[in-house]
């Protein structure tokens, strides 16, 4: 399995899946949100879409699907969509919840669907457990950080990065966004004095300052510096209520009171 990312918008990755194998043209798309950018990569890859996969209903990952579909149409490709099933979402085909598994045979390549609400209510994952493992997370976990709680609770979004960090350590995580940097500055004021944090910062920086991206990152790396994975360390817990002068005797409390200082930051 080869993935791509297709950079669109500011900062979104649109993912691109396809076989190392030269024989096989077929690719899938997650997310994609551009179709310009998407055709772009399709032409000069020489890659027939077989399948877009989509995490959620924000317009930033949907709104090319549509010329996308017509773009294959005009090309006698059969494209299926697959997207979640608690969402109303334009143009899937496929609709998938947790405990799913959707099988690319085309890649013989196989995803376990994760239901991961908080940001939207029916934000769905997909993973793959072959190799490290592969995890397309949409905007739930970024590296550093989380998705703002737009239509989900706290309780939510704890859980499902909760059943995120339990997938082996070793994945490898695609998200949407290229959001490290901000996410590890909010990050430094949370763990000011975590060394492991001041060293995937310092790498990170380099990336950037030579234009490379930092996703994907991995759940490892991620269990280590991520505030938002590190609800229930002590020192999280007590430096959030040191910022926020209130108590959080729970780690839903900390994670709660923790997303509320980011939106703020």
């Amino acid at each position: 399995m080869q993935i791509s990312a297709i950079p669109a918008f500011s900062d979104n990755y649109i993912w691109a899946i396809s076989s190392a194998e030269t024989d096989i043209s077929q690719c899938a798309l997650v997310d994609p949100g551009d179709a310009a950018v998407c055709i772009e990569f399709l032409e000069k890859r020489q890659l027939q879409l077989a399948s877009i996969l989509i995490t959620h209903h924000h317009r930033d990952h949907t709104g090319g699907v549509a010329e996308l579909l017509d773009y294959a149409s005009a090309r006698n490709w059969t494209v299926d969509v697959y997207g979640p099933q608690g969402e109303n979402i334009q143009h899937i085909s496929h609709y998938l919840g947790e405990g799913d598994t959707l099988e690319l045979n085309y890649l013989s390549k196989s995803f376990s669907i994760i239901e991961v609400p908080g940001h939207t209510r029916g934000h769905i994952a997909y993973y793959n457990d072959s190799g490290l493992g592969t995890l397309f997370c949409g905007d739930t976990l970024f590296s550093g950080g989380c998705g703002r709680l737009f239509e989900g609770t706290a309780e939510q979004m704890l859980n499902s990065l909760q059943k995120l960090n339990n997938l082996p350590s070793t994945t490898l995580v695609y998200c949407a966004h290229e959001y490290t940097q901000a996410n590890l500055k909010f990050a430094r004021t949370i763990e000011p004095e975590n060394s492991q944090l001041i060293e995937y910062e310092l790498k990170v920086n380099r990336l950037r300052e030579a234009d490379l991206a930092t996703i994907p990152t991995n759940l490892a790396i991620e269990s280590l510096i991520n505030p938002f994975l590190r609800s229930h360390i002590d020192a999280v817990k007590t430096r959030v209520q040191q910022l926020t002068g209130n108590a959080c005797p729970s780690p839903v409390e900390v994670f709660a009171a923790t997303r509320l200082l980011k939106d703020n930051f």
